[in-house]
């Protein structure tokens, strides 16, 4: 099978990483200097559980009309997606599968649009990593879990069933789900608050934690965005705010988020899409978001 790895992020680099160890043919799509790294050096994984380090890779930094692959992992960041969705549409076969490993519950409901309901999945990303300055994928912890499934159907092609059994013969803890509307929720729940506190405190998860006041702040935001599931009528098998509250209590004490080192970095951030998201529906839909509002407003103004 032929898989295009779309963006060369945490996510992108690690799951790109892994993938090399089977037999399929793994292409990189990545740009500027990321491109000329991973051209001129490779692809490193920097982990407690894996480290790896494949010196020559196939990378590209566009694509050409009519290339044809089994599966497009999409990593790109929110604010470079309908681009890149536009670019895949464009481009490439129109029976290619897309697993969009973004942040929020925006990208399912673009390539529905797009592709619509037999060709569209869901994807989650349970799992802490991002590049270091010399463009080596770190992973955080030992959590790395990936969900994917149907998003209005739960009907599995035999392809993507065949792809999830040979990712975990080689280490890729790689599931199929038959609730990934759920999966998606269950993180966004923890992400918008988790991506919004950091960047607005600038403390690890493990501060905000010894901080009964930003701890406090922390589950107000989860219960917040919790609220606006239950709008989409997402059903969740446990509370998932107690859920992430023993979660959490796992997790390693340094640990903070992308968003948070795109914002010291100076990069563009996805808070328009995480606590931005949730206080434009709770507005519009009068549910309570004071929390929401506070770290949209505060990284904001900062």
């Amino acid at each position: 099978m032929k898989i295009l790895i779309y963006g060369v992020g945490g996510i992108g680099g690690y799951l790109g990483s892994l993938l090399l160890k089977t037999n399929y043919e793994i292409t990189f799509l990545s740009r500027h200097d990321k491109y000329e790294s991973l051209k001129k050096k490779g692809i490193v994984l920097r982990s407690d559980v894996h480290n790896l380090k494949f010196e020559k890779i196939n990378v590209k930094d566009s694509l050409s009309n009519g290339e044809a692959y089994d599966f497009v992992i999409l990593a790109v960041k929110l604010y470079d997606f309908e681009s890149a969705l536009e670019e895949i549409r464009n481009k490439l076969n129109k029976d290619i599968i897309i697993l969009p490993f973004q942040n929020g519950v925006y990208s399912e409901e673009k390539i529905l649009k797009f592709f619509g309901k037999l060709n569209t999945y869901g994807a989650v990303a349970q799992i802490s990593c991002f590049l270091n300055p010399n463009f080596e994928v770190v992973h955080i912890g030992k959590l790395a879990t990936f969900f994917v499934g149907g998003y209005v159907t739960n009907d599995i092609n035999d392809k993507l069933k065949n792809f999830v059994q040979d990712a975990r013969k080689i280490g890729l803890d790689l599931r199929l789900t038959d609730n990934i509307s759920a999966k998606l929720w269950e993180k966004f729940i923890f992400l918008s608050a988790y991506s919004g506190i950091t960047t607005l405190t600038s403390k690890t998860i493990g501060e905000i934690f010894d901080d009964s006041k930003l701890e406090k702040m922390f589950i107000k935001a989860m219960t917040e965005t919790y609220e606006v599931s239950k709008r989409f009528k997402i059903k969740f098998k446990n509370d998932p705010v107690e859920v992430w509250k023993t979660k959490i209590k796992n997790m390693p004490y340094q640990m903070t988020s992308s968003m948070y080192l795109d914002f010291t970095n100076k990069k563009k951030l996805e808070l328009n899409w995480l606590s931005g998201f949730v206080v434009s529906y709770a507005r519009e839909n009068k549910l309570k978001c004071y929390t929401h509002e506070k770290i949209l407003d505060g990284i904001l103004s900062k």
